[in-house]
C-alpha cells in the first residue's frame, strides 16, 4: 500500500483539470441549460467520541523490515506479528482518539455488559481493552496478544494492579489454551485498512465459535464497507504519470504496478464527487470466514459535474448490543481515524455530470499466498454526455 506525502509538500501538476480544483464546475451542452452543481453531506457519523478530546498528530506505524541473519526463513505471518512487537506502531493507535474513546465509552457506559462476566480480548495489544474491561466490572479478562507486545501488557496490568483481574496470555489464538471452557464477551479490535487488510476478522471468528457461550457478546457486532468517487488530479499525477518522465527517462512501466497498489491517505471531504453507496454490511457475531470474501454491485451517482479520479473505501464499525447505538466512521466526512481511507485510482479521467450514474462491482478476497493481503477487482461504467468508459481493474493490497 502506498502513503500519501505530506500535504504541505507543494506539487506541480501537468494535469490540465488542476485549475478547476476546489471550484464549482458547471458543463454546459450547446442546447443544454446550465446544469447546476451541488454537493450533499453523506450519512452522518455514529461516532461516540468525547468531543472534548483534544486532536492529536499521529505518525506512520513502523512496519518495514530488513534482512536480518537468522530470519531468511521467516514467513510472512511472522513478519505481521513482529510489526506489533514496536511501541510506535501502539503509540498510533492508541492516540487515535475515535478509535480508543469510542470503545472506552463503549464499556464504561454499557456496564452492566461486562459485570461478573468473562471477557476475551483477541489481538490485546497493550492491554487497553481489557483494562477499560476490568474497570467496568468484568470477572476475569483474558488478553491474548501474539506479539512480543505481550511482554509489556503483562507489566502494564501488574504497574495498574490488576493483575489478579487480567491475565495476558501470549500467542496465537488458534494454538493457546484458555484456562477456561467459555466466555461470555468477546471484545477486539481486528479492523484493518480497508477494513478487511490483515484479516485479524477470521481470528475473531476462530474464538467465536471456539470459546463463545451461546447467548454470548462480540464487540463490534457490525461492520460495512462503503465506497464513493473523488476528485484527485493533482496527486494521481504526483504518484502515477511521474513515471512517464523521470530526470529525462521513460519509466512508464512501473505505472500499472503504481496504479495496482492502493494509497492509505486521508481525502478531504471537498474531493467527494457523488453519494457514498454500502457495499457490505457483516454482523460478526453470525457471519462464517467465507462472508469477507464477496461480490457486491455499486451505483455512484454524481452530485456535481466535475472529473472522477478514483474510487475511495472506507468503513463503519458498530456496537449495537449498548443502551444506545455507539460507533463510529472512518469516512472522509467524519473525524481522522489511523485507518485514514483507501484510494483506488482510475485509470481513465471521468468527465461526469450531475446526476450520471457510474455503475459497477467490486470484488474483494484474500490473497491465496498470504491470507493477510487482499485482492480487489473493480468493474466499472460510465455511459455520460461527455464520457463513455467500461473498463476492469485489479489493486493489491500488500
Amino acid at each position: 500500500m502506498g502513503r500519501r506525502k505530506s500535504t504541505n509538500t507543494t506539487q506541480t501538476s501537468t494535469n490540465s483539470s488542476n485549475k478547476f480544483e476546489g471550484a464549482n464546475i458547471r458543463f454546459q451542452d450547446a442546447d443544454d441549460k446550465e446544469i447546476a452543481s451541488n454537493s450533499s453531506n453523506l450519512d452522518d457519523s455514529i461516532v461516540a467520541v468525547d468531543k472534548a478530546s483534544e486532536d492529536i498528530s499521529m505518525g506512520e506505524p513502523d512496519v518495514s523490515f530488513f534482512g536480518c541473519d537468522g530470519e531468511d526463513d521467516k514467513t510472512s505471518a511472522d513478519y505481521y506479528f513482529d510489526s506489533y512487537s514496536h511501541f510506535g506502531i501502539h503509540e498510533e493507535m492508541l492516540k487515535d482518539v475515535v478509535r480508543t474513546k469510542t470503545y472506552q465509552n463503549v464499556i464504561y457506559r454499557n456496564k452492566f455488559l461486562f459485570q461478573n462476566k468473562v471477557v476475551l480480548d483477541v489481538g490485546a495489544g497493550t492491554g487497553i481493552l481489557s483494562l477499560f474491561c476490568a474497570k467496568a466490572g468484568a470477572a476475569h479478562v483474558y488478553a491474548v496478544e501474539c506479539s512480543h507486545m505481550a511482554d509489556m501488557a503483562k507489566q502494564i496490568v501488574e504497574t495498574n494492579g490488576l493483575s489478579d483481574v487480567v491475565t495476558v496470555l501470549k500467542g496465537k489464538i488458534e494454538e493457546i489454551e484458555l484456562p477456561v471452557a467459555k466466555v461470555d464477551i468477546i471484545i477486539s479490535e481486528w479492523m484493518g485498512y480497508f477494513l478487511l487488510f490483515e484479516n485479524m476478522l477470521n481470528t475473531v471468528l476462530y474464538a467465536r465459535d471456539k470459546w463463545l457461550v451461546d447467548d454470548g457478546v462480540v464487540l463490534p457486532d457490525e461492520a460495512s464497507l462503503y465506497l464513493t468517487a473523488i476528485e484527485d488530479a493533482e496527486y494521481k499525477d504526483d504518484k502515477i504519470e511521474f513515471w512517464n518522465n523521470v530526470y529525462g527517462f521513460d519509466m512508464s512501466c512501473i505505472k500499472k504496478q503504481a496504479m495496482m497498489e492502493p494509497l492509505v491517505d486521508t481525502v478531504d471531504q471537498k474531493q467527494i464527487v457523488t453519494n457514498c453507496h454500502l457495499l457490505k454490511t457483516m454482523d460478526i457475531s453470525k457471519m462464517v470466514p467465507g462472508d469477507a470474501s464477496f461480490t457486491a454491485p455499486f451505483k455512484l451517482i454524481a452530485e456535481r459535474d466535475y472529473y472522477i479520479h478514483a474510487f475511495v473505501a472506507y468503513f463503519d464499525v458498530s456496537f449495537t448490543k449498548c443502551h444506545k447505538l455507539m460507533g463510529f466512521s472512518t469516512g472522509p466526512r467524519s473525524r481522522a481515524t489511523h485507518w485514514k481511507q483507501t484510494v483506488l485510482y482510475l485509470e481513465d479521467v471521468l468527465t461526469i455530470c450531475e446526476g450520471e450514474a457510474i455503475i459497477g462491482s467490486m470484488t474483494v478476497a484474500p490473497n491465496k499466498k498470504n491470507p493477510r493481503d487482499v485482492d480487489i477487482m473493480v468493474k466499472y461504467s460510465l455511459s455520460g454526455r461527455r464520457c463513455v468508459v467500461s473498463r476492469v481493474q485489479f489493486y493489491k493490497m500488500r
